[in-house]
């Protein structure tokens, strides 16, 4: 539940129409804003936003109907509206089709102002060189979607296996070099020897590394937080880390408000269960943020409400952390609170990228509705409820109106 200051603040705006206030905002308490260099690409405030859908595979389109089924209700509770369009680029319209997603298709989807990701993936359908079909790399390379912002909060009345009961972090994974830089380079068959390349070049590591400095900020101010940043490496043993860490240390020097700690990775890990609330907000690797991020999400209850949002320059993408789940599509299984929370960070990026309060407010709501959920039910079954996943998102739509102020519409 967010604070009475908060919810204050939010009331505030909402009262004072037309008065121009810069937000920096948390997703599921974390943020998904605009890197501080970048607020010069805010634009006007608009009565309409075009949505990009692009519901996937497996659970995926249960699970976005249900985030679609909030947005809904909390655009209309605030006075604006989302317009989607939907886009079939799983990996069942892989396998149904042949055609993987392309730059010009990745150009119409880009002219939208956000992109809601539902799941991609299927165990079975694989690409000819035996990887996992999914559109999710290319768009974060297309778009430069640098950094993956995953929250990991424990919310009151959720299950977890852990003593603490402070747990709220932010893991900030790099998205587009690291060991995924080398994906597209060409490699000869073989069954005998196979490799794959991990880059870190010092302009990404910089633009990351602001982020999350602005992201402890942000957090430190408006939750209370630590404002402490880790960096989760490999320095010991690889020398693109020790680039990665040097970058660190220096950037590290602008915030001087900000404490910094350094660890290895395999010992970060660690700590993300023995030690969990030591951390405030944690940036790292691209593959060691896709396994630190999903570590730190069974921390706090598991990937079922676990969201993210991938930001660029441009371009946010935001989606479950969690996968297709194939085993139990259909069956009303699924947990939508990760969808629904990455919905809330699609808003929130949106407020900050057209100063829009209604956007804004909508967000907190959704997030309050949510904590209220988890808290007293309905629940899915895998935190211990029995509730299908419509249920739980119809349940987290109607109470919206509780959430949000009377004047909001005042906001605009």
């Amino acid at each position: 539940m967010c604070s009475k200051a908060e919810n204050n603040a939010f009331q505030d705006i909402a009262e004072q129409k037309n008065q121009a206030t810069k937000l920096d905002f948390e997703g599921s308490r974390a943020s998904a804003s605009l890197p501080a260099k970048h607020h010069h690409l805010r634009s006007i405030v608009k009565n309409t936003y075009e949505i990009a859908v692009m519901p996937g595979d497996g659970i995926g389109p249960e699970v976005t109907d249900a985030a679609m089924k909030v947005l809904r209700a909390g655009a209309e509770a605030c006075g604006f509206a989302l317009n989607y369009t939907f886009y079939d680029f799983g990996a069942e319209a892989y396998q149904r089709t042949g055609k993987f997603i392309t730059p010009t298709d990745m150009d119409v989807i880009g002219k939208s102002d956000a992109i809601l990701f539902g799941a991609m993936g299927l165990p079975d359908v694989r690409t000819p060189d035996g990887r996992e079909w999914g559109a999710q790399v290319e768009m974060r390379a297309y778009y430069g979607l640098f950094a993956s912002l995953r929250p990991a909060k424990l919310f009151e009345g959720v299950p977890t296996n852990i003593r603490s009961s402070d747990v709220d972090m932010l893991v900030i994974r790099e998205t587009t070099e690291g060991m995924f830089a080398g994906l597209k380079d060409p490699q000869e068959e073989s069954d005998e020897q196979m490799s794959d390349r991990m880059t870190i070049t010092r302009a990404t590591s910089e633009k990351l590394f602001r982020v999350a400095f602005e992201q402890a900020r942000a957090r430190r101010r408006l939750y209370g937080t630590r404002g402490h940043v880790t960096l989760l490496d490999k320095s010991n043993a690889l020398r693109s880390n020790v680039l990665l860490r040097k970058v660190f240390l220096e950037v590290a020097k602008q915030y001087p408000d900000i404490q910094t700690d350094c660890f290895y990775v395999d010992a970060g890990a660690m700590y993300m269960v023995t030690n969990p609330e030591r951390y405030d907000v944690v940036v790292t690797e691209n593959i060691f943020g896709d396994i630190t991020s999903e570590i730190a999400a069974g921390v706090v209850g598991g990937l079922g409400i676990a969201p993210s949002a991938d930001i660029g320059d441009n371009h946010g993408v935001f989606q479950p952390s969690h996968g297709s789940a194939p085993d139990i599509a259909g069956k009303g299984l699924a947990n939508p609170v990760a969808a629904i929370l990455s919905a809330a960070m699609m808003l929130e990026w949106l407020a900050g990228k057209h100063d829009d309060h209604r956007c804004a407010m909508a967000c907190v709501a959704i997030r309050n509705a949510v904590s209220s959920s988890l808290l007293t039910g309905p629940r899915t079954v895998d935190l211990g409820g029995s509730s299908d996943t419509s249920t739980v998102a119809t349940a987290i739509a109607q109470s919206l109106a509780l959430h949000v102020p009377k004047n909001a519409h005042a906001a605009a």
